[in-house]
């Protein structure tokens, strides 16, 4: 009788459960919460409807870390033989697996028997300085066709493994300190790691967190690993055998996304300190050639792949920022750009990007190439999301993004909006959101001078039809390379009439270069070095010369690159060192004695930036300030004189290309896209759309047979996964606001974005 009626209760108990289930299940909303794909407003929600919690976000995020940021890349060697296999960190609880296997030159490089130049640097798996315990890829590596992984993070905010001078033991939240860790580690692991933080703020807040205060609660970002943060490994990617490896205090922008609720939650992979501004030579010399396609890399974390083709790069230095968001590894993360390297890994990550104007944003506490260029941006899926960190990186007592430590910042105070800038994004359903905005196409950065170039150009073409249905009102740029659209009127007053009138005053020295030793402009009947000419073309009654457009005043003059990264890298490298303060490394000297690196050519680089003399009063940064100045009076001319409240254009024309492939300087009519870093104005870049063919650069061995460089190839490719590219929106600065309107106008109407279908929701995931 007793068993019947507990039998009984346990069948009416299960009963229960199953109908209170079933009644939860009627009742749970339509779109309860869902990790992928998500957006710091649907984090909230559900944190607020109880669907989950923040310690929970934070393990979904670690659970895809483990799952998806591991090797991607193959040791390319002679003979193609396996390597044994090698130890690495542990990421996300787990180790990193090196593939065994590794790929014969010859695979790659057809003609390569036929090569007499030095020895390539092969391939190999060798201990990391930091920690000999495991090991890294050294020497050329090439991207591994459907490896399931990305390698957009380089370090995880998780106890144990956040650290390499405080691992494992050293970094126990209980217990005494063990007697063979540093003392610097105590004071260390008492800082939460990032499931601990979730774990606080629940407890804190539960279902009811304050999003007044802290507007960005619980949202798990990564940083690009120039950005020091006191509780994680900041080397900028580098193998370096800092004191600490974590930095003494955050970067400005880390400890300002800490005020407003961020979980501080991984450093992105990049290619190592901002790519290094290249070699500015000297007495140290190449003896072991890389002659492939490396991608994004650095000597701690390996390189990153793109997350739609991991056979291809991932664009530009920030390649884990835009990596991480792309495969669902993080909700959002800071990039930085010089050049290209925010709006580059962007569009090939097919991620929404915001760059604000120069200084919104500090840079205090991070690693630059050339502070007057180097800016913060922001990666996200949405623009609304990037809008939201935008708005949280004021100062909390101030309201004001200015910051000591960055004297850039002190610029905006007065183009700075008042208002929220989220409060600018285009409400749902509003009918002709752009009305009344017009906007100006420039034709010379959609010139098809390259093969590869076509697609993404036609791409952004079409797109300007869905500008037209939002309401707005497009004039195009007249370009000689460009067939004029009769349906678009033109601009009545174009950048190369506003150059001819601005250069001859201001830059006149441009017109003296020089191209392999002969005058790279020139007018027949003139000279155009001479007063005379600079004044009859400044008043426009002498012609100007045709190649000196917007996009060539947007490139190097013609000394070469070091010109404008020269000076500005070994000091502000030198700088960042002396106010880190570490007792070990402290200058230039002291970080190539304790680093290692990744190949002979970055080993080269680092040791003639720590020897050559550079000379202080060098003209790259007189160059860049000028060039800013005159080409901003330029491009608020041409807008003034043309109604333009904003310009539209592709970001770059250059597809990603292949890891371990063949590289091509300059290649894919991407001359003058680096023009929002030089300018300093604020752009922000939306998905657009995707590629389903490309023309990938092809090898071509010298006449003497002793080096490769990469030419355009005429055969296209036909993709198995399309590849995505974005669309640029750019306007004068402090016109963020406006630049949110038009981009999640556009946005909304479109839906470009689409995750890698490789890297999908795993198996219990919220």
């Amino acid at each position: 009788m007793l068993a019947r009626k507990l039998v009984r209760t346990l069948v009416l108990s299960v009963l229960a459960l199953v109908a209170g289930a079933a009644q939860a299940a009627e009742k749970a909303p339509a779109n309860s919460f869902h990790l992928q794909e998500t957006s710091i407003a649907e984090i909230h929600r559900g944190i607020q409807a109880g669907e989950v919690s923040c310690k929970q976000v934070v393990e979904a995020y670690a659970a895809r870390a483990k799952a998806y940021n591991g090797v991607c890349t193959a040791l390319i060697t002679a003979d193609g033989a396996k390597v044994p296999a090698a130890p690495g960190t542990v990421r996300g609880g787990a180790a990193l697996k090196f593939p065994t296997e590794t790929v014969a030159i010859n695979k790659l490089i057809p003609d390569f028997g036929k090569y007499s130049g030095l020895k390539p640097d092969y391939g190999r798996m060798e201990p990391t300085l930091s920690d000999p315990s495991v090991f890294q890829q050294y020497g050329m590596v090439a991207g591994i066709a459907n490896a399931g992984q990305v390698n957009g993070l380089e370090t995880i905010n998780l106890r144990g493994e956040r650290s390499v001078s405080c691992k494992a033991e050293c970094d126990s939240a209980t217990g005494a300190l063990p007697a063979s860790c540093p003392k610097a580690c105590d004071a260390f692991r008492k800082q939460p790691d990032a499931l601990e933080r979730a774990a606080e703020l629940d407890k804190q807040f539960g279902k009811n967190p304050d999003l007044k205060a802290m507007p960005l609660y619980c949202v798990p970002m990564s940083f690009k690993a120039i950005y020091d943060a006191k509780d994680m490994r900041s080397t900028g990617g580098g193998d370096v055998k800092y004191a600490t490896d974590f930095a003494p205090v955050d970067s400005t922008l880390t400890a300002r996304m800490r005020a407003s609720g961020a979980i501080i939650y991984a450093q992105a992979q990049n290619a190592e300190y901002n790519g290094g501004s290249g070699d500015p030579a000297g007495d140290a010399t190449v003896t072991r050639p890389t002659l492939t396609q490396g991608g994004s890399r650095e000597t701690w974390g390996g390189t990153a792949c793109n997350p739609y083709d991991t056979t291809r790069v991932t664009g530009g230095s920030s390649a884990g920022s835009g990596v991480s968001v792309a495969a669902n590894l993080v909700v959002c993360s800071i990039c930085e750009t010089t050049g290209g390297s925010c709006r580059n890994p962007g569009t090939h990550n097919g991620a929404g990007t915001l760059v604000p104007t120069k200084g919104m944003i500090s840079f205090g506490g991070g690693i630059g190439a050339d502070p007057y260029r180097d800016r913060p941006g922001i990666i996200c899926k949405t623009v609304e999301d990037a809008a939201m960190l935008l708005d949280g990186f004021r100062d909390k007592k101030t309201g004001s993004y200015f910051d000591s430590r960055d004297i850039y910042t002190a610029l905006p105070r007065v183009i700075a909006a008042d208002k929220p800038y989220v409060s600018a994004l285009v409400p749902a359903g509003t009918a002709k959101p752009l009305a009344g905005i017009r906007i100006g196409v420039l034709r010379e950065l959609m010139v098809k001078d390259k093969l590869s170039a076509a697609g993404i150009s036609d791409g952004i073409n079409k797109e300007l039809k869905v500008l037209q249905s939002l309401g707005a009102e497009l004039v195009e740029s007249v370009d000689p390379n460009y067939p004029d659209d009769p349906s678009i009127p033109n601009m009545k007053f174009n950048f190369i009439d506003a150059i001819a009138e601005i250069v001859p005053m201001h830059l006149p020295e441009v017109l003296a270069w020089k191209k392999d030793g002969k005058p790279e402009f020139e007018v027949p009947g003139y000279d155009v070095t001479s007063r005379d000419y600079l004044v009859k073309a400044s008043v426009h009654k002498a012609p100007w010369p045709a190649a000196l457009n917007f996009g060539r005043m947007m490139g190097n003059p013609p000394t070469g690159p070091d010109l404008v990264t020269g000076y500005t890298f070994a000091f502000n490298f030198g700088q960042y060192l002396a106010l880190r303060g570490d007792s070990k490394v402290y200058d230039w000297a002291t970080l190539n004695a304790n680093a290692k690196y990744f190949n002979d050519v970055r080993y080269t680089a680092m040791k003639n930036w720590e020897n050559k003399p550079i000379d202080a009063r060098s003209y790259a940064t007189t160059w860049t300030i000028k060039r800013r100045d005159a080409m901003r009076m330029a491009m608020m001319k041409v807008m003034e004189q043309n109604g333009i409240d904003v310009f539209v254009n592709p970001p770059l024309l250059t597809p990603p290309t292949v890891i371990g492939g063949a590289a091509m300087q300059g290649g894919g009519g991407g001359a003058g896209h680096g023009y929002g870093a030089s300018l300093g104005i604020p752009e922000v870049f939306v998905p657009a759309g995707f590629l389903d063919t490309v023309y990938d650069p092809v090898f071509a061995l010298s006449k003497d047979g002793k080096k490769y460089e990469g030419v355009e190839g005429t055969k296209p490719t036909k993709l198995k996964s399309p590849l995505p590219y974005n669309i640029a929106f750019w306007a004068g600065p402090g016109e963020e606001s406006l630049l949110v309107k038009v981009g999640s106008a556009y946005e909304a109407a479109t839906h470009h974005r689409k995750a890698p279908a490789a890297f999908g929701p795993l198996a219990g995931e919220p």
